[in-house]
C-alpha cells in the first residue's frame, strides 16, 4: 500500500550519445521500461538527449518535436513524471529548459536561470527570469539546472515554499568537490529534500563527469550516491519526515524574508 505522504524519486545517471536524441532516448526507454519498480519521479539529467552542447543550432527542437513527445508518451505509458533538461527553442531563442512532464501531458518548464558563462553558455541561450515551484501529490517542488546550484539566494526558500529541490546537471569531474558540498549545503540551509541528477561518461570535448546523483535529506545526510558508474535507484521520501523535521528544528522560522528581483 502506498504511503499517502511519500513520493518515490528515480534517479537516472547515464552516459549520453552527443548530439543524438534518438539514441539517448531509446537506451532511456530500455531503461525505464526494464524497471520493475514503480516512481512517482523519474529525474534525468541536463540536456538528457544530446550532451551539454554550445550548439543550439544543431541541437534545439521545439516543444512539438520528438524528444518532448517522448517524453509525453514515456510518463503516460510509465504513469509517472518525467523530468529532464534539454535545448529548447522558442519564438526565435534557445533556452536549456527543464521539463516536468506528468502523465496527463499537462507539462510545466523551468528556463534555466544562471547560464554557464565559461562555456559560452549565455551566448548561445536566453536566461530564464522565473523561479518555478510544482505542487504534485502534496508536495511543491522548486526545479533547478546545474549552474544554478552554486547561487544561494536562488536556490532559497522564498518564506517556506518548497519541500523538495530538483536539481538536473552536466556537472564536470573537474569540479566535483564544489558538487558534493553544494548539495548538502542547499539541503541543510532550506531544510528540504534535494534530489541531483549528474551524467556519466566523457562528451566531445574530452570532458568527463562522474556522476554521484544523489538523494539527500532535510539534514542534507545522504539517502542515494549513484557513484561514477550508469545506473538507476530509487527511493521513497516522506513527507511527515520533513514536517518534524522542520518542527523539531524550526530554523526557517528565523531566515531573512526578501523578494528576488530580476
Amino acid at each position: 500500500m502506498h504511503n499517502q505522504d511519500a513520493l518515490s524519486i528515480q534517479l537516472v545517471q547515464m552516459e549520453i550519445y552527443w548530439h543524438d536524441a534518438r539514441a539517448n532516448c531509446s537506451q532511456l526507454e530500455e531503461r525505464l521500461l526494464s524497471q520493475t519498480e514503480h516512481s512517482d519521479i523519474i529525474l534525468l539529467p541536463e540536456m538528457f538527449n544530446s550532451g551539454f552542447s554550445m550548439r543550439p543550432d544543431q541541437v534545439a527542437e521545439s516543444m512539438h518535436d520528438e524528444t518532448v513527445q517522448w517524453m509525453a508518451a514515456m510518463a503516460k505509458k510509465l504513469d509517472t513524471v518525467i523530468v529532464g533538461s534539454l535545448a529548447i527553442r522558442e519564438d526565435g531563442d534557445c533556452y536549456n529548459r527543464m521539463i516536468w512532464m506528468p502523465p496527463s501531458a499537462k507539462y510545466q518548464y523551468y528556463d534555466k536561470k544562471h547560464l554557464f558563462a565559461m562555456a559560452g553558455e549565455h551566448e548561445r541561450y536566453r536566461a530564464g527570469t522565473e523561479r518555478v515551484v510544482v505542487q504534485y501529490k502534496g508536495w511543491r517542488i522548486l526545479l533547478q539546472v546545474c549552474y544554478d546550484l552554486r547561487f544561494p539566494v536562488w536556490c532559497a526558500q522564498q518564506g517556506d515554499d518548497y519541500d523538495l529541490m530538483l536539481l538536473v546537471a552536466n556537472w564536470p569531474d573537474a569540479r566535483a568537490s564544489a558538487w558534493n558540498k553544494l548539495l548538502p549545503a542547499r539541503a541543510i540551509e532550506n531544510q528540504a529534500y534535494v534530489a541531483a541528477v549528474n551524467r556519466v561518461g566523457a562528451d566531445a570535448r574530452d570532458l568527463v563527469y562522474a556522476g554521484s546523483s544523489q538523494l539527500l535529506d532535510p539534514l542534507g545526510d545522504t539517502l542515494i550516491n549513484l557513484g561514477d558508474k550508469q545506473g538507476v535507484s530509487c527511493y521513497s521520501i516522506s513527507l511527515d519526515t520533513l514536517k518534524q523535521s522542520r518542527e523539531q528544528l524550526p530554523f526557517l522560522k528565523d531566515a531573512e524574508a526578501f523578494i528576488i528581483k530580476n
